[in-house]
Formats: structure tokens, C-alpha cells, sequence
């Protein structure tokens, strides 16, 4: 059990996998499928413009085979291929200090129904 009054910097990843607004969702399934990850940041000069959930990307994955026509796993094999990181990521972002307190990152959490809030600083 965590300190209420301990800061988000003390129980925060650190080692963060990102990726570029112009990924493709086809380099962006692959990075969720390699890594045990539920969100990676969309970043950008070191900000951070979005981000894909796993929730994102089944739904993407699922789009055109939810029907079971003879093409669909060909369209959207071919879909992952061509759709950016920018064009389905969530937008804004919230995102929280690494002083912030754990009362305060959980009530973040629980006010907004978020499942993951990046770090930043700047």
C-alpha cells in the first residue's frame, strides 16, 4: 500500500514506449503485440499529441472483418497499412506532474474514467 501523500514520480513507468504521429497502425499493432503495453503516447518533438489504446486498435482491427466477407482480412491488413498513429489516436491528452500526489493522480483517474495518464514535466 502506497503513501496517499507519496508523488506519481515514485510508482510511475519510466521506460515508456512511444510512438510518431506518421506510425503506421500496422507498426503500432506490432509494438502492442511484442510488448505487454495497454496505451502508448503519440509524441512529437518530445510532447505529446495523442494516444492508442489496445481498446483503439481491436476496434480498428475489427472494422471491416466484423462481417466475415471473403475480403475482409485482405482489407484490413491492407487499412492497418495505411492508417497513421495521428489519425486514431485520442486527442487531447490529460496528462499529469510526476509531483503530483497519488490522492490526486486517483481522483484524475477516477473523474475522468482514464485508463492511463502520461507523466510530463515541461
Amino acid at each position: 500500500m502506497f503513501d496517499k501523500h507519496a508523488k506519481v514520480s515514485q510508482i510511475m513507468t519510466t521506460d515508456v514506449l512511444t510512438v510518431a504521429p506518421d506510425a503506421t497502425m500496422d507498426e503500432v499493432a506490432f509494438l502492442f503485440k511484442s510488448h505487454n503495453v495497454h496505451h502508448i503516447p503519440v509524441v512529437l518533438n518530445d510532447k505529446v499529441q495523442g494516444m492508442i489504446s489496445t481498446t483503439d486498435l481491436h476496434k480498428l482491427e475489427h472494422h471491416f472483418t466484423l462481417f466475415r466477407t471473403k475480403n475482409a482480412d485482405a482489407i484490413n491488413k491492407s487499412v492497418m497499412r495505411s492508417m497513421l498513429a495521428r489519425e486514431v489516436m485520442s486527442r487531447p491528452v490529460a496528462t499529469i506532474r510526476s509531483d503530483a500526489t497519488l490522492v490526486n493522480a486517483a481522483a484524475f483517474f477516477r473523474e475522468n474514467l482514464f485508463h492511463a495518464l502520461p507523466v510530463v514535466d515541461v
